[in-house]
Formats: C-alpha cells, sequence, structure tokens
C-alpha cells in the first residue's frame, strides 16, 4: 500500500507547481470574462468604435 502523506512530502514540488500554474489560469480567464461586460463603457476611454473595428480586449 502506498502512503500518500510520505508520497506528498518527497514530491510536493511536481504536484503543486503544476496544480499553481493551472489554478493561475483558470483565475485569469474567469476574471477576464468577468470584465468583459465593462469592456469599452470607462467613463475615461469610452468611444464609439469605427465601422469593422474590433474591440480593445477580448
Amino acid at each position: 500500500m502506498v502512503n500518500f502523506a510520505a508520497l506528498v512530502r518527497e514530491h510536493w514540488m511536481q504536484t503543486l507547481v503544476p496544480i499553481g500554474i493551472v489554478l493561475g489560469i483558470y483565475l485569469d480567464r474567469w476574471n477576464d470574462s468577468r470584465l468583459t461586460q465593462f469592456r469599452n463603457k470607462s467613463a475615461l476611454y469610452k468611444r464609439e468604435l469605427k465601422p469593422g473595428e474590433e474591440v480593445t480586449w477580448k
């Protein structure tokens, strides 16, 4: 039987770093999707888009 605590103690970097990277990518995409509702609505940068012009960020 594999001792899970010993396995984590010996290989914590190989397990936690990829989990942290995946979690960071997920949170970054979640934050971007949340902020798209405010795109081009800032009072400081508000302007009409030209015909055929793409949004400033996606």
